[in-house]
């Protein structure tokens, strides 16, 4: 068997991994998913002060990255990953304005989650995926990642803060995401962050530029700004206490690309669980490469399985498309300095919205898994777990600070094992 499939052309209403469409319908379809995406993999840097434009061209290399690595069968893009928001804002000390001044020192902790992640890949590929989901069950990473979302709500709320046209602005951002996400169309929800910029965006043009109560958008960047050109890549530096701050954010994106592999064996009938330490290499190295070069860490996009639910095409292909335009506008300067207009307030908001669904999608998560939370064990570890990392509970060890998001994820993953000592493991 080769090692990439043929992709015959698809006959059917179904479009499977290692089939393919004709070329006039999968080019808007690899569009579709690179607008699917591409709200939250925009805003994911200019809340941490990263250069959106990079941040788009090294979703576009990861993609490719996880493609080639996949054999090209698993269907996924990979995005900016929100898991690094809240360790990179605390470990650069990002005021949350403008350019991250310390994008170096975050830029090491990202590779080392990203080597982090690759090696357990390389395990699960010798080892199995058993022992992860032992590890890290639903009750526990749910825990982590509404801890994640908690320990953010400090940066939200203080984007929204401030005069009334800025907290009208923030609100009337926030109201449109979820009014959108809500009554909008199938094609309007997937799309509701990138509307919602729209909104808010509008709002500042006229109650700053036009009526002059907030301070007005500035264009100049954006016209001086060359249409083609290399975007500026940023070099890495490995600060010990930033990599293990950052690091952790690993066992995270482990847990989100399981359940993500597992939705799509699902969705399309086959099992994927073969393709699942393939998935963590190569969504380490692309994390790796792409912290390399000056931009986020990268994981898997419900956004685009929610347009593979919707449309049943699952050719990977597709994904080969939005990659190749993703690179491309990586080398629009014009694009990102338009990027980098994003007012203050509409950041603001966005980040309510984006934060709390975060920590809401956890509930979701046990949900969906039955997580009991009348065994004492599960309650416990989801408890002291939010409660580090809504309180940011830091912790030095020698030369080594631990904050709120290393806290919880290393109370969940301990207590939950330690309380399972001598009893049958209940979730």
């Amino acid at each position: 068997m080769s090692y990439f499939p043929k992709w015959p052309l698809a006959r059917g209403a179904v479009v499977m991994p290692d089939e393919r469409l004709p070329l006039g319908a999968a080019v808007p379809m690899g569009i579709q998913h690179l607008l699917a995406m591409s709200g939250s993999t925009i805003l994911a840097p200019l809340l941490m002060g990263f250069d959106p434009n990079l941040a788009i061209l090294f979703s576009g290399v990861g993609t490719l990255i996880f493609f080639i690595c996949t054999a090209g069968r698993m269907p996924s893009y990979l995005g900016s990953s929100f898991s690094f928001i809240a360790v990179v804002i605390a470990a650069t000390g990002y005021a949350g304005a403008g350019a991250n001044a310390n994008i170096g020192v975050a830029l090491g902790g990202i590779i080392a989650a990203g080597a982090l992640y690759t090696l357990i890949g390389l395990i699960v590929m010798a080892t199995g995926t058993a022992w992860v989901e032992r590890l890290m069950p639903p009750a526990v990473t749910g825990a982590i990642g509404a801890s994640i979302g908690l320990n953010l709500a400090p940066v939200a709320v203080q984007g929204v803060e401030g005069t009334g046209p800025h907290m009208l602005v923030a609100l009337l951002t926030l109201a449109s995401v979820a009014l959108f996400s809500v009554y909008g169309s199938v094609a309007l929800r997937r799309v509701s962050i990138l509307l919602g910029i729209a909104v808010g965006y509008a709002a500042v043009l006229v109650l700053g530029n036009g009526f002059g109560l907030l301070p007005p958008i500035d264009f100049s960047a954006l016209q001086a700004a060359r249409w083609f050109g290399l975007p500026q890549f940023h070099a890495p530096e490995f600060d010990s206490r930033a990599m293990m701050l950052i690091a952790p954010v690993a066992l995270i994106l482990v847990a989100e690309n399981l359940g993500h592999i597992k939705a799509i064996g699902a969705m399309t009938g086959r099992n994927m669980d073969r393709f699942i330490g393939r998935g963590f290499v190569g969504d380490g190295i692309a994390t790796m490469i792409s912290g390399a070069g000056g931009g986020t860490g990268v994981t898997t996009y419900a956004e685009n399985m929610g347009v593979m639910a919707v449309t049943r095409v699952f050719s990977t292909l597709i994904f080969v498309i939005s990659a190749v335009v993703a690179i491309a506008l990586g080398f629009l300067p014009k694009f990102g300095a338009l990027l980098a207009t994003i007012p203050a307030p509409v950041l603001g908001g966005l980040a309510v919205a984006v934060f709390g669904l975060i920590a809401a999608a956890m509930a979701r998560l046990w949900v969906d898994n039955h997580v009991d939370f009348a065994d004492p064990r599960n309650l416990f570890t989801v408890g002291t777990a939010l409660i580090f990392g809504a309180g940011d509970f830091t912790f030095t060890l020698g030369g080594f600070t631990v904050g709120g998001i290393g806290t919880a994820t290393l109370a969940a993953i301990v207590i939950y094992q330690l309380l399972g000592i001598g009893r049958r493991s209940a979730q």
